[in-house]
């Protein structure tokens, strides 16, 4: 399990959003001192929203603005981005091999771009079937472990949005 700390932003009855601080792999690199990337990412300050699972806490106890430490599974970073990437390309070169290969004349390649075209839409529409499937399991969303006793001020958290 990825731990990550967060803030809460918003709520529903199901669900909260968190906010975490984007990291980059500048921490870790020994360029971070002479790389623009490294000064670049300190002065943007990028954040992630996150929608997270309540696991064993109750939404209603929780405050906006609070503190928070959401846990991961790691088998959901690898299956997710496979997922995401592999199978929208994947059906669009499929749709494109099918569509292409049946006329060998100049329509062949407008009709291999029709085809990879249909074949990524339906990859994406799999892949968005496939998330609405496992929308409220624990196993394959980000689920929050622990709550901070601190709560900053809402209306600053509040301004942010």
């Amino acid at each position: 399990m990825i731990f990550e700390t967060g803030t809460v932003v918003s709520k529903d009855q199901s669900s909260l959003w968190v906010e975490t601080i984007q990291r980059t792999a500048c921490d870790t690199c020994i360029a971070e001192k002479g790389c623009g990337q490294s000064l670049l990412s300190k002065l943007t300050g990028k954040t992630n929203r996150i929608r997270v699972l309540p696991g064993n806490h109750a939404v209603k106890s929780l405050a906006l603005g609070q503190s928070v430490t959401i846990g991961i599974p790691e088998h959901v970073i690898v299956k997710g981005s496979l997922l995401v990437y592999l199978v929208p390309i994947l059906m669009a070169v499929v749709g494109a091999w099918l569509l292409g290969s049946e006329i060998k004349t100049v329509e062949q390649d407008l009709l291999s771009v029709l085809g990879a075209a249909v074949g990524l839409l339906l990859g994406g529409l799999l892949v968005k079937f496939r998330s609405n499937q496992t929308n409220s399991d624990p196993n394959l969303n980000p689920v929050l472990s622990a709550i901070s006793a601190n709560c900053s001020d809402p209306i600053s958290v509040l301004s942010v949005n």
